[in-house]
């Protein structure tokens, strides 16, 4: 189908008004994500369960224990194990979504985490817990980078950052139930289990509630209509325009004219040509370094915090306090997600995790170490709603899927590599080496950003004509 007609539908989403139809449908996308949250932070929230079952212990981890010469065996290789995964859905997998479909992928990914991820529970041994992780770990990486391509298509222009800012709002309100959860239940055994095995069989079973809420969700009508679906997409198109205006009471503005994207069904290749190898460049170098600051501190919080001289119990509480903060950085950003810039969103956020991080490390005092825990956090979650907006907006639709997984996937593999990272260097120079290395990589992470292109206000097929 050519390029005029995609822009058509993609003109007819855009021009629509602010209404329940489409938020509706944002915030059932945006529960996909919510356990996939769950999934990625309650790692460092279940450490020290997992510790105290002897499950990484040289004899538990098998071939794994080899790492020990490197000071990374144990919990490090749970870790890796995650990011590992991750890496490989979404670099591998998410090339899937550009051919069979948003809904299609986002629905697979999500039953995959459920089944893999209640499968790992029930391990016995670090090795096979690792594999698990790392298996579970591909529809997570998967998931994710679905529901960036899959907002950008459906929220119109004047609303894709606050609908970023709301989306991760959602998902990051699962992190402080994961500390609450950990704090209240460790020590004891439900149902005759280890508390951290309940922690994590509580995600898939509330997975699987969402999966039954999000069957009315409807295919990217952007997709249809670049896939010659032309009548599939305008069936949605038309049935979503009906809605709003029955809810608004009023007749719909009409279309602004839209340049097309090109023609033609893309290609992997296509992200390193003329048009994009900059921005797959800056997006690859960016993401390596964010997630540096990002997990480096969401992860290993209470560990950072015993390092601190906090008591091993405390620190659970400690992290517990710090993880409400998680949905109220994107809150914060509904104020300026479509009026500022989102490169200045990204930079701003990027900043201030740099600053925050030096101070934490000088600290000792348990306010000040959950203060500083509490604004590293609102930094980070509004320098990561305005990314992930961010991404997919530099792409068009042919080739958006695959592409957000490439740039996404450095991200996912640096996450790997900078656990173990995090491990040696707490050991060898304690938490002002940690301060360091997060510190730096904030500094790349600005210097790649200021490079990128502004996206402001702009429709994704201006951003990519």
């Amino acid at each position: 189908m050519s390029g005029q007609h995609s822009a058509e539908i993609a003109a007819r989403l855009d021009r629509l008004p602010p209404s329940r139809t489409v938020w509706t449908i944002i915030v059932l996308i945006s529960l996909g994500g919510v356990f996939e949250f769950y999934d990625l932070f309650f790692t460092g929230y279940v450490a020290p369960g997992m510790i105290g079952s002897g499950l990484f212990k040289p004899a538990s981890l098998g071939v794994f224990a080899s790492l020990g010469a490197l000071k990374v065996a144990g919990f490090g290789t749970f870790v890796f194990a995650t990011f590992a995964g991750l890496w490989l859905g979404a670099l591998v997998f998410s090339q899937v979504a550009d051919r069979l479909g948003r809904r299609i992928v986002f629905t697979g990914s999500l039953i995959w985490y459920m089944v893999c991820t209640a499968i790992m529970a029930f391990q016995t041994t670090g090795f096979a817990l690792d594999i698990w992780r790392f298996i579970a770990g591909i529809g997570i990486g998967v998931e994710l980078v679905t529901i960036d391509t899959f907002i950008s298509e459906m929220i119109p222009r004047a609303e894709r950052g606050r609908a970023y800012s709301i989306n991760q709002m959602i998902t990051f309100a699962v992190v402080p139930v994961i500390a609450f959860l950990a704090y209240f239940l460790k020590g004891s055994k439900p149902f005759g289990l280890d508390y951290w095995r309940v922690v994590i069989l509580i995600g898939s079973v509330g997975a699987l509630v969402v999966f039954l809420l999000q069957r009315g969700i409807p295919e990217s009508p952007r997709w249809l209509a670049r896939h010659g679906r032309m009548a599939e997409a305008e069936a949605i198109v038309g049935a979503i325009e009906r809605k709003v205006m029955a809810e608004t009471g009023s007749a719909l503005p009409p279309p602004q004219p839209a340049a097309p994207e090109e023609d033609g069904v893309g290609s992997f290749f296509e992200i390193f040509s003329p048009q994009y190898r900059k921005r797959t460049i800056i997006l690859s170098v960016f993401n390596m370094a964010q997630v540096i600051g990002f997990y480096g501190f969401a992860a290993w919080v209470p560990t950072l915090l015993i390092h601190r001289g906090i008591h091993v119990t405390a620190s659970l509480k400690y992290a517990f306090i710090i993880a409400i903060a998680n949905p109220f950085g994107p809150l914060i950003g509904t104020l300026f997600a479509d009026r500022l810039e989102r490169k200045t969103q990204i930079i701003g956020g990027l900043a201030v995790m740099g600053v925050v991080i030096a101070l934490f490390a000088m600290s000792n005092a348990p306010a000040l170490l959950i203060a500083l825990g509490v604004l590293f956090t609102l930094a980070a979650n509004i320098m990561s709603f305005a990314y992930h907006g961010y991404q997919p907006e530099l792409y068009p639709t042919r080739i958006r899927a695959r592409a957000v997984g490439f740039v996404y996937s450095w991200s996912r593999l640096a996450a790997a590599f900078a656990g173990l990272a995090i491990g040696i260097l707490l050991s060898d120079y304690g938490v002002p080496g940690v301060a360091v290395f997060i510190g730096a990589a904030m500094l790349v992470g600005i210097v790649m950003i200021t490079l990128g292109p502004s996206t402001k206000g702009l429709a994704l097929e201006q951003i990519n004509h």
